[in-house]
């Protein structure tokens, strides 16, 4: 397996192609929805290969000076249950200090804020909102 920084458009359809496999037909998303005003060039992609198959993505962007947001943390079922999510994370964690982020916060679905928890985030204050398809809680780390 290998975590790796996007950095060509071919990378980036494989992390498209993760999110389209593993969410867009299990909830229904549609394009326009998963594929959102946040993926463009000033977004961050992390892929896991399985050899050449990509697997797992996540992509972060800075939203703020010195803060920045993980999102589309997905991980092809077939794939779960071997870190690859908290793989992807650590990488873009990584990355993100390397550029000086200081903090790094999450809208993570109900059902799987631990995974979250397991990694450093706290909820935060601003408590729980509805996005689309999912119920959410805001979440946050310091790095």
């Amino acid at each position: 397996m290998k975590i790796i920084r996007v950095t060509k458009e071919s990378e980036r359809a494989g992390a498209y192609y993760v999110r389209m496999a593993a969410m867009m037909r299990k909830y229904q998303i549609p394009l326009d929805a998963e594929i959102d005003a946040h993926d463009g060039e000033s977004c961050h992609y992390i892929l896991a290969l399985d050899d050449i198959y990509p697997v797992a993505t996540c992509r972060w962007f800075e939203v703020r000076d010195g803060v920045a947001e993980i999102g589309r943390v997905v991980v092809l079922p077939e794939y779960r249950g071997k870190h690859l999510g908290q793989a992807v994370v650590a990488e873009a964690e990584k990355w993100m200090r390397e550029v000086g982020v200081k903090k790094v916060e999450i809208s993570s679905r109900v059902n799987v804020a631990d995974f979250y928890e397991k990694m450093g985030y706290r909820f935060n204050e601003s408590g729980k909102a509805h996005h689309d398809t999912f119920e959410c809680v805001f979440m946050e780390k310091v790095l």
